[in-house]
């Protein structure tokens, strides 16, 4: 039987012994790894991502409309950071936000990477086209292939939710619809999967 010793906050001067055997269904809650030293970078306004962008000499961005999920969230985040994203935007209603599970799926990706929750994606889009920088939007409506894509210029990719997708009207906004091969049955890729691939095909292009 194992011995495990957890010391309390309220009796920090004492040391509880909790044994349990190896198949107990009692478990030892740990916090998640970057739960308590993990700061966030959030940008607070639309004003603070623009300037961030100005001050990039060809920025990538990735706009994630509606995902719900903290582990798609994380895996997101985590890849941006691999990839050098300059930030990530979703929106405030219907997406999920920064939370513990994140930052610990993240592996400190939220840490690095700027995130930030606007009102309107639609009226974001509209804002970036403004700044010279190429929206494009991953479908299975999309004509193009990623691969057939220039990267190597400013640009926002917009990748929908886990159920339903990219909505039609945030893909009529973008510049261009991609969609990623696909040789089996399988319709479509996760979205934490799918933002990997478009990221490192433009870290690809960009080396």
């Amino acid at each position: 039987m194992a011995c495990y010793w957890i010391k309390t906050t309220q009796q920090r001067t004492r040391n509880t012994a909790l044994k349990m055997g190896r198949n107990s269904v009692h478990k030892i809650k740990r916090p998640p790894r970057y739960s308590n030293t993990a700061s966030p970078v959030l940008l607070e306004t639309e004003d603070d991502l623009f300037d961030l962008i100005d001050s990039i000499d060809t920025p990538l961005l990735l706009i994630l409309e509606g995902v719900q999920d903290p582990h798609n969230l994380g895996a997101c985040l985590r890849t941006a950071s691999g990839a050098g994203v300059d930030a990530v935007i979703a929106p405030i209603k219907g997406a999920c936000g920064i939370t513990d599970t994140v930052k610990d799926i993240a592996c400190g990706g939220a840490d690095e990477v700027p995130f930030i929750k606007v009102k309107n994606i639609g009226n974001l889009i509209r804002k970036l086209k403004d700044k010279a920088i190429q929206v494009i939007g991953t479908s299975d409506r999309g004509d193009a292939l990623l691969y057939e894509i220039d990267l190597n210029q400013p640009t926002a990719f917009v990748l929908g939710s886990e159920g339903w997708g990219l909505r039609k009207i945030t893909g009529d906004l973008c510049d261009s619809l991609i969609k990623i091969p696909m040789a089996g049955n399988v319709d479509c890729l996760n979205v934490s999967v799918s933002a990997g691939v478009c990221l490192y095909e433009t870290v690809r292009q960009r080396l």
